[in-house]
């Protein structure tokens, strides 16, 4: 799906994008050999948590919880790639692996996707290749004591996000989403990484850039306001959608979202917590709690593209679903 094709939908209606993928893979209390298969029998790190290398170990889960959100309602899926770097696969001696785990995240998104508008062809399902901010920052230093340290450089990760885009585009994503950028240099990083990735591969692929809003002051990890971050993204090529998403609820969020909404001159997507995180962690925001939150936001017309990212799941995608249609 092209760009024109995609502005035509979202000129039309809101489109609704999945839940969380690490919500739903928790609810399989997976095990260290259930992540290493039989793939990763022998590999010489633990390999429990890395989420990303299942849609090679256990293809079969990736895919169930990719369908488990389009029966829900979702029109936008988001690949199991959100740790997809080299970057961030390092923690696992996982490296070797990032374009197959890419690739292959995308191709098992892109034939659920393309079984349900099959049967469905009023209702086109969309792949969008997630990219996550990686485990590094290139704004603040990983040690107090030495404010000019850098772990990575801006070349490196840039080199990082264009191998993963590449593998991303090659698995066949209709869209390209840098999410949770809490460091707008590193989210540039991305955005350079990314558009050397679509020059090369010849497409014409929309993209999506969502920073994250750490606390109550609306500003980014890095120490950028809402504003600050739009203007620091603006300028990229393709660019369909801005957002936010993660860290805050759809109440805590809102005054953040109605801002940007404001600012905007391309489509806005948002995709908030199951609220705050209680005592233990864990997310108790009802989906119709969210359902009526996010209801108001689009009755203001503060948003394009919603779904749901820490807490939520197929019934979140389902009340809000239901909601928007």
């Amino acid at each position: 799906m092209n760009f024109d094709q995609l502005t035509e939908i979202l000129n039309k209606r809101i489109l609704l994008m999945d839940g969380a993928m690490g919500t739903m893979i928790q609810r399989y209390k997976l095990s260290e050999d259930d992540y290493r298969g039989k793939k990763f029998a022998d590999h010489s790190a633990s390999m429990k948590g890395n989420n990303d290398i299942l849609s090679l170990s256990r293809p079969e889960i990736v895919r169930e919880i990719y369908i488990t959100y389009l029966k829900a309602g979702a029109d936008i899926i988001e690949t199991n790639t959100f740790n997809g770097t080299s970057i961030s696969q390092a923690d696992y001696k996982t490296e070797q692996f990032v374009y197959d785990l890419n690739f292959e995240a995308a191709r098992l998104a892109r034939s659920a996707a393309d079984e349900f508008t099959k049967n469905d062809p009023d209702k086109p399902r969309i792949v969008a290749g997630s990219m996550g901010p990686t485990n590094k920052s290139l704004s603040i230093s990983p040690d107090v004591n030495n404010p000019g340290l850098r772990s990575v450089t801006f070349m490196q990760m840039k080199d990082a996000y264009k191998e993963q885009a590449g593998a991303l585009i090659d698995g066949g994503v209709d869209i390209l989403i840098a999410e949770t950028i809490f460091d707008t240099l590193s989210g540039k990083s991305a955005i350079y990484g990314i558009q050397e990735a679509i020059r090369e591969s010849g497409r014409s692929v929309p993209v999506i850039i969502s920073g994250t809003i750490v606390d109550q002051s609306g500003r980014t990890l890095s120490g950028q306001t809402t504003e600050a971050f739009y203007y620091s993204v603006k300028h990229t090529r393709n660019l369909l959608s801005v957002g936010l998403n993660c860290s805050l609820g759809p109440k805590q969020i809102r005054p953040y979202i109605a801002e940007l909404s404001n600012l905007c001159d391309t489509y806005v997507t948002l995709f908030p917590n199951a609220g705050l995180p209680n005592e233990f962690g864990e997310y108790d925001e009802s989906p119709e709690a969210m359902m009526r939150v996010l209801e108001e936001f689009a009755k203001e017309g503060f948003f394009n593209i919603v779904g749901g990212c820490c807490g939520t799941g197929p019934g979140t995608e389902a009340v809000v679903g239901y909601a928007f249609r």
